[in-house]
């Protein structure tokens, strides 16, 4: 008998709807839906709109519905952002996106009381100025009146589940980006929220991923004429349902959950949050079945996405593909940047920054687009090399293979350039990682699926991998790589 499931995968700048189906042998999937997801700048705050996205699930209800029935709906999203509901269960005010200007003065003054170490030590979530830690200070610092007036925090993809099912909950994998998380014990660091004087009411019970949590609520199936359907939190930070859909056979993996941001990481049964870990950056985020999405946060594909976006204002309306041919056609490793940096955090115009940053680094300034994104595409490349040295260092292991997956792969010039720069084979695949790990998560809580073993050994014979074997002169990489470190102080 064929299980059909819907999932619904959030990025940065595009959401979609998907079928699933399992017919005792092979995972397929379909999409229904697919629509932007444009943040809006209010004068000097910068929004998600959350109640256009929840218009689009409502949307895409009806539209799978016509396709066929399914048996249940799951929502994974990007980590981080919150909703506060009042007493009421009404949402405060609108979602806070992570890129707020707001953020970056709220995690120098979170430091100050609580070092980074300390912090780390406790929550073993990486340094990023958007934690959901900092975000809550900036909260309490700029609009103290929703802290005093809310009954409950809730990321974004709980959020987005409870508007359907009526149910308040949170969920391990996303909870774990906060860096309120307690990594030693899965519950909240109670300790620092205290400390940072937040209250303790808004933080509910957390539970594991994979769970039915109800069903669509019947006012909504009325409305829309829809069948009931469970409602089930998924693995519902999206690189943890990535994760889930890694076809690794191996038991120790490294992969890269490729898209707006590039995940880099390793799974593992227990945290690490030592110094070592600490000094290369490294988060230790929750995944399904309770495992550690031991990784890094690199800012990939959103300087070329923003990039794009500048030069289409600008007139350019140029194509990935265009983008990727003019990097091609320029020599890789001519000028290098920390694609890290934080001027390369906000939306804007990326081009000129990344100009800006090679000169106050004593490089050639990148000129023509092919130039410039060729000094991108070389950056993230060898940011790869650094992290996979990292995590070898922090696990003691190697890695035969990187794993990548997500819709970043499709980019064919940096998926080589990753097997270059870090001499091993990169397989790559499947595209569509995010939501497939959503759907296996899902059939698994329906029963469908026995555990995340099967579920990895269906993915990898359901869907197509292409390995890239490393071309590039050695040599000539290490030069490259050691003008990186030094441009870095490394």
């Amino acid at each position: 008998m064929q299980r059909s499931v819907l999932a619904f995968d959030f990025g940065a700048s595009s959401g979609r709807a998907m079928l699933g189906r399992f017919d005792g042998r092979q995972i397929t999937v379909e999409e229904v839906h697919r629509f932007s997801n444009d943040p809006v700048a209010l004068g000097d705050v910068f929004y998600w709109d959350v109640l256009r996205l929840y218009h689009e699930i409502r949307e895409a209800l009806v539209k799978a519905q016509q396709c066929e029935n399914y048996e249940s709906v799951g929502i994974d999203t990007w980590g981080v952002d919150f909703g506060l509901l009042d007493r009421s269960g009404k949402l405060l005010s609108n979602v806070r996106h992570y890129r707020d200007a707001r953020n970056l003065t709220a995690a120098r003054e979170v430091l100050e009381a609580l070092p980074m170490e300390k912090l780390y030590n406790r929550t073993g979530i990486q340094y990023a100025p958007f934690n959901t830690v900092f975000q809550l200070h900036a909260v309490q610092k700029d609009t103290p009146y929703l802290l005093e007036n809310a009954e409950r925090l809730l990321m974004m993809p709980d959020l987005l589940a409870y508007f359907l099912s009526g149910v308040l909950h949170t969920d391990y994998s996303e909870a774990s980006t906060s860096g309120l998380l307690d990594v030693h014990t899965g519950d909240w660091a109670w300790d620092v929220i205290d400390a940072l004087g937040y209250p303790r009411r808004i933080f509910g019970p957390v539970s594991p991923s994979g769970q039915v949590i109800g069903e669509l609520r019947p006012e909504l199936c009325t409305e829309l004429l829809l069948k009931p359907a469970k409602v089930v939190a998924v693995a519902s930070h999206d690189t943890a349902s990535a994760v889930a859909a890694v076809p690794a056979v191996e038991k120790d993996f490294a992969y890269i959950s490729c898209g707006t941001w590039s995940l880099f990481g390793t799974e593992l049964e227990a945290p690490v949050a030592n110094e070592t870990a600490l000094r290369f950056n490294f988060t230790n985020e929750g995944g399904y079945g309770g495992k550690i999405r031991f990784l890094k946060n690199i800012m990939g594909m959103w300087l070329i996405q923003e990039s794009r976006r500048h030069w289409k204002r600008t007139g350019l309306d140029l194509s990935y593909a265009e983008l990727e041919q003019r990097a091609r056609a320029c020599t890789p490793f001519q000028s290098l940047i920390d694609v890290d940096d934080e001027s390369f955090l906000p939306p804007g115009d990326i081009p000129s920054r990344v100009r800006e940053y090679c000169l106050k680094t004593h490089q050639p300034a990148p000129e023509s687009i092919g130039e410039i994104m060729q000094c991108i595409y070389s950056s993230i490349a060898l940011k790869y090399r650094h992290t996979l040295e990292g995590l070898s260092a922090v696990t003691g292991k190697r890695y035969a293979a990187l794993h990548m997956v997500g819709g970043g792969i499709k980019d064919k010039l940096l998926c080589q350039l990753a097997a270059d720069a870090c001499g091993i084979p990169v397989v790559a695949g499947p595209v569509e990682a995010t939501v497939i790990g959503n759907v296996t998560v899902q059939l698994i809580a329906l029963g469908a699926l026995q555990d995340l073993e099967q579920a990895r050994q269906v993915i990898a014979s359901s869907f197509e991998v292409e390995r890239y074997e490393p071309s590039a002169d050695p040599e000539r990489m290490k030069v490259a790589y050691l003008q990186y470190k030094k441009m870095l102080g490394l």
